[in-house]
């Protein structure tokens, strides 16, 4: 496997209003560059595009997501970084090969698909493959 770039960094957040007003500033945007609800992971996103990189402000949007969950465990702070591959599927597979565990199996994101693999092996990392298409 062989990653294209870093396709985004995710931060979990209490509250995307409260983190945008400490962000905003040091992006020099008064917005995110994309807003969405994913209501299958349980988020709201604020993305900034930094560079090719992109950003992301993650808020729970129930009690019981897994952004909630870290917040409970760790605080906020960073969540995962997101690595751009050309196959999602066939990176998993590769990695599943040397004994890479995986939390579920493949997700969809608009017309990417990606997948997770677990920090426990990733020096607590959580590690995300996307093959998205976007910027």
């Amino acid at each position: 496997m062989k990653p294209n770039k870093v396709d985004h960094i995710c931060i979990a957040v209490k509250s995307i209003v409260e983190a945008r007003k400490v962000w905003e500033p040091v992006f020099g945007k008064s917005r995110p560059d994309d807003e969405y609800i994913d209501e299958s992971e349980k988020i709201k996103v604020a993305r900034y595009w930094v560079g090719e990189v992109g950003f992301e402000l993650m808020e729970s949007t129930t009690i019981d997501g897994d952004v909630a969950k870290f917040i409970e465990k760790r605080g906020e702070g960073v969540m995962l970084i997101s690595f751009n591959v050309d196959n999602t599927r066939e990176a998993m597979a590769e990695l599943q090969q040397k004994e890479y565990p995986f939390i579920g199996d493949i997700r969809l994101f608009r017309d990417s698909e990606f997948a997770f693999v677990h920090p426990k092996k990733m020096n607590g990392v959580l590690l995300e493959l996307i093959d998205n298409k976007e910027k």
